[in-house]
């Protein structure tokens, strides 16, 4: 971007305020952002100068985006890029939720190991289970594929508006209610975006409506599971595992959550592989590029801004 732009970066990785970001951004034009920075009313009102906002994340509810469409400020996120890397990691957490991996790794490394049992960390099956999918987006379709081809799962899934027939083949896939999937599932992996809407789509009562030998996964944003009540229901074995690699309030976890033994923790990694974060921050630099110089963008989250210019 320095080959095109006068650029200030934040290479301390540092966390700005609210009040430093807007103070950071002053006479901006465009900002790069990985997710964390909230752009609001407030800011834009801030900082006239602002044209586009780039986020490095497919997410974008660090963005305020009808506030940005009223301000005349073009959004952009980074799909598809990270696809594949993230669904293979949500194949992967899943996996060592259902084996209980980490259980079994911590015995060992506490040298509790002297015998071994038949029932020593028997966990749950992979292959042959029903695998359930809530948010059925380019991710989820990655997992359900993953699942009905690699491991002959049968795959249902809930989303907000139901697949073509085409593509619900292609994936092997079955649409079904909201509380079929929750009743049903054996592995439930969440791959929603966060939104108003989808905040604590898991909560106690959809905690309670799954199988007591079931494992949740989440893959998604933090908020969308209610974390206090997913620490009770794995405390008193409502479901029998669960694997986060997103929490509310994070970089916080739930203090209950970390001295649960049936709980894979992973700190918002799903994307983590160099090829896909370096392919994710060049989309948005190209965004950025695209925009300031041509007019043009490759993911524009409120086109209609374009429209405008």
């Amino acid at each position: 971007m320095a080959q095109h732009f006068e650029v200030s970066s934040n290479q301390g990785d540092e966390a700005w305020t609210p009040l430093q970001l807007i103070q950071k951004l002053q006479g901006t034009q465009g900002v790069f952002t990985t997710g964390g920075e909230r752009i609001d009313a407030a800011l834009l009102a801030a900082c006239p100068d602002l044209k586009i906002c780039a986020n490095m994340a497919v997410g974008y509810n660090n963005f305020d985006l009808e506030a940005m469409t009223c301000a005349g400020v073009l959004a952009t996120n980074a799909p598809e890029v990270l696809t594949e890397t993230t669904a293979d990691f949500g194949f992967a957490l899943m996996m060592a939720t259902a084996r209980r991996l980490m259980e079994a790794e911590h015995f060992l490394r506490a040298g509790l190991w002297t015998r071994w049992r038949y029932d020593l960390f028997a966990g749950a099956d992979i292959h042959g289970s029903t695998l359930g999918i809530l948010g059925m987006g380019r991710i989820g379709q990655g997992i359900a594929k993953r699942g009905a081809l690699g491991f002959g799962m049968k795959v249902i899934y809930h989303n907000r508006s139901r697949l073509d027939v085409a593509t619900e083949i292609d994936c092997r896939a079955s649409y079904v209610s909201k509380q079929e999937l929750l009743k049903t599932a054996d592995h439930l992996v969440l791959v929603l975006p966060y939104s108003p809407e989808s905040h604590h789509a898991i909560g106690a009562p959809e905690l309670a409506q799954m199988k007591p030998t079931a494992t949740l996964v989440n893959i998604a944003r933090g908020g969308i599971v209610d974390d206090c009540a997913l620490a009770l229901a794995l405390r008193n074995k409502t479901i029998a595992a669960a694997g986060l690699d997103v929490f509310e309030g994070e970089p916080a976890v739930h203090p209950d959550l970390l001295r649960l033994p049936n709980v894979v923790l992973t700190p918002h990694i799903a994307s983590a592989t160099l090829p896909t974060r370096l392919a994710m921050a060049n989309l948005a630099a190209d965004n950025l590029i695209g925009f300031l110089k041509q007019g043009k963008a490759l993911t524009p989250l409120n086109p209609e801004v374009l429209l405008k210019r």
